[in-house]
């Protein structure tokens, strides 16, 4: 009787060694994210941290991910950014509640794992983490072939923040006549890839390294620019008792965001002009002939966060953000009504 070939997992597509590998180079730059509350070292079944230094704590949590974005990062083979979009974009989604992050947890996960691009994705993210004072304490490197087409992969995250029950922003102290202050964005963020890469790449017949004189440079570098973290100007507009409410412009932009953190019976109004919208915006309406509804609600048009204060509080707000350097718009008020006015 023939004796049967061995098979072994490798021979299925899945390859411990080099798992091994990336864990090895994964393990290095977690560690260099932790802070003192971290009670498990990278490789245990549960990450374990210890919350301290809070007297009524509000445990808040956000999961997310980088979206067609990585598109990007595989026709370039540009990894080392996508992951710290990853943690910016988890990060303003727990700060506009006021709340500071305390751990990250990541999910990676390839089709043919190569060591080499987990460690500049994992790099990102470790970036990302110690940028915002955040422990990566945690994730999951999966091995899944034939789930994913050659070369690519998927990247999502979970981040857990905390902030006293009494700091906690919910939006409730809105009030009619409460301005609004636009804080730019860096580029696309991590929302319209998808009509992003259909107007620029299939539309326009446009690469990654075309160069294009209104962007000041090329198509990928234009696209791969950081979803940037907002953690620092909110903190210390939070701090100083001047926040009454911030929103992330993610998906849906303004329109649908801005709405998140009213109050039931009041809207914005929102002056069209009153910020520069970057050249990129302009480009794809222009390839694409998007109707401006879906323009407005498919980017952010170079805003990524509102903040709402009181008129009597705007000169605080405009004092400690010029103190930070940190470039705002006052681009509307809030008013009576519901959703979003454009003036």
């Amino acid at each position: 009787m023939a004796k049967k070939k061995a098979v072994a997992y490798r021979n299925a597509g899945v390859d411990i060694d080099e798992a091994d590998r990336a864990v090895k180079s994964i393990r290095r730059m977690a560690r260099a994210t932790f802070r003192p509350e971290v009670l498990t070292d990278i490789g245990s079944f549960g990450a374990g941290f210890l919350l301290r230094g809070f007297r009524d704590p509000v445990l808040v949590s956000s999961a997310d991910g980088v979206g067609t974005k990585l598109k990007l990062a595989f026709l370039t083979g540009r990894h080392s950014t996508v992951g710290e979009d990853l943690v910016n974009h988890c990060v303003n989604d727990i700060a506009v509640q006021g709340a500071s992050p305390l751990f990250f947890l990541d999910y990676f996960a390839v089709g043919k794992l190569d060591a080499k691009v987990a460690a500049q994705v994992i790099s990102g993210i470790a970036r990302g983490c110690r940028a915002n004072g955040c422990a990566l304490i945690g994730g999951e490197t999966a091995e899944m072939p034939g789930f994913y087409a050659p070369g690519e992969y998927d990247l999502a995250g979970f981040i857990v923040g905390a902030v006293e029950r009494k700091q906690m922003l919910t939006g409730a102290r809105i009030r009619t006549g409460d301005i609004l202050i636009g804080l730019p964005s860096t580029g696309l963020h991590t929302n319209g890839y998808s009509l992003a890469r259909k107007l620029l790449f299939d539309v326009a017949r446009h690469k990654p390294a075309t160069v294009l004189k209104e962007l000041g440079g090329s198509i990928g570098d234009e696209l791969l620019k950081l979803h940037r973290s907002y953690l620092k100007p909110l903190r210390a507009l939070h701090q100083a008792g001047l926040l009454k409410g911030a929103a992330h412009i993610t998906g849906g932009g303004i329109t649908d965001n801005a709405p998140r953190i009213l109050p039931k019976g009041l809207g914005v109004r929102i002056r069209r002009n009153s910020w520069p919208v970057p050249p990129v915006f302009e480009l794809l309406r222009r390839i694409g002939g998007i109707p401006e509804d879906d323009w407005r609600r498919t980017f952010n048009l170079g805003i990524g966060m509102i903040v709402v204060v009181s008129p009597r509080k705007l000169a605080g707000a405009a004092k400690i953000l010029d103190s930070l350097r940190e470039p705002w718009h006052s681009i509307g008020e809030v008013i009576r009504g519901s959703g979003v006015i454009y003036q």
